[in-house]
């Protein structure tokens, strides 16, 4: 979801910001609002752009540098429209182009400066289809590879450039498998390495170039603290000894590539406002003074994590 210096033969640019988009709070009500975390600051404010209406188990993934996306969701009805948000200005507008059908629950990442993926999810039925935007004209397309397993609640991240990972999940029991779609020719492929658990409503982030982060999540036995790591030069999967600060689902998270992963909001299962911070390389978790505008799960966070 992010670009890493010299993935594409170019530079990195200044990082920007990351943003955590609609949710449901514990009124409940869906929400509509964007906050930002601007970086390094990591310092919170909320946008005036809004989602074209409040919803919840949104998907997200974002074309670093340029825009990110915000797609389906429930509020309460399935959604199909996909929001834009265009950077630096976080402006809102809505793509003509829209998911293959009305969903929620689903996953997103992207090969930021390509195109951008949302796969598996709910519509009445889990899905199995991965559809992709293609930047930067927005088109949608519908992939012939397909996830392992129709499944919703799923964690994703990418290497951008290279792959992107769906882990967890949830397809009639809980998943600990990892998918893997090998950009550019958007073929799936099932890692060895899985999750240290089977399990759904987890959140995922990228170093891009280096690792991917897969984090909390519902399993078995309870809420989930853990956060598993993907080397990606080998596909490996070792776990931090960093933790949440409490065991967390439904939450959120994005990243600054380069420098810190973001985890924010989610439940545990009350829902929660604060932003954990994973610092690169070092893989030190700390948590942020700033939190989200009002404690919420089910949300999306997308990263400008700066341009080439």
């Amino acid at each position: 979801m992010q670009i890493l210096a010299g993935v594409f033969g170019g530079a990195k640019g200044a990082s920007v910001a990351g943003y955590f988009g609609g949710g449901q709070d514990a009124t409940p009500t869906s929400l509509n609002g964007i906050d930002k975390i601007t970086f390094p600051a990591d310092t919170k404010s909320t946008l005036s752009a809004t989602l074209s209406s409040g919803r919840y188990y949104l998907a997200a993934m974002a074309d670093s540098g340029i825009a990110g996306y915000f797609g389906g969701g429930i509020t309460p009805t399935f959604l199909n429209g996909i929001d834009k948000i265009t950077f630096p200005a976080d402006t809102k507008s809505t793509l003509s182009a829209t998911l293959t059908t009305a969903r929620g629950y689903a996953a997103g990442m992207a090969n930021s400066g390509v195109a951008g993926y949302f796969a598996g999810g709910y519509d009445g039925v889990r899905l199995d289809g991965i559809d992709k935007i293609t930047f930067p004209g927005d088109t949608k397309s519908t992939l012939s590879a397909t996830l392992t397993s129709a499944r919703q609640t799923c964690g994703s991240m990418a290497n951008s450039g290279v792959a992107g990972y769906i882990g967890g999940g949830y397809d009639g029991a809980d998943v600990s498998a990892i998918d893997k779609v090998t950009f550019p020719a958007d073929t799936k492929s099932t890692l060895s390495a899985t999750l240290t658990t089977a399990r759904a409503y987890l959140a995922g982030m990228a170093d891009s170039g280096v690792a991917g982060y897969f984090t909390g999540g519902l399993d078995s036995v309870g809420f989930l603290n853990g956060i598993d790591k993907v080397t990606f030069a080998s596909d490996t999967k070792s776990t931090l000894s960093a933790t949440l600060s409490s065991g967390n689902f439904i939450l959120a998270a994005m990243a600054d590539s380069g420098t810190a992963g973001y985890i924010g909001g989610g439940g545990d299962p009350t829902r929660l406002s604060r932003i954990d911070k994973v610092t690169f390389p070092g893989d030190t978790k700390s948590t942020l003074v700033a939190t989200l505008s009002s404690a919420r799960y089910a949300h999306a966070g997308i990263a400008d994590s700066g341009v080439l």
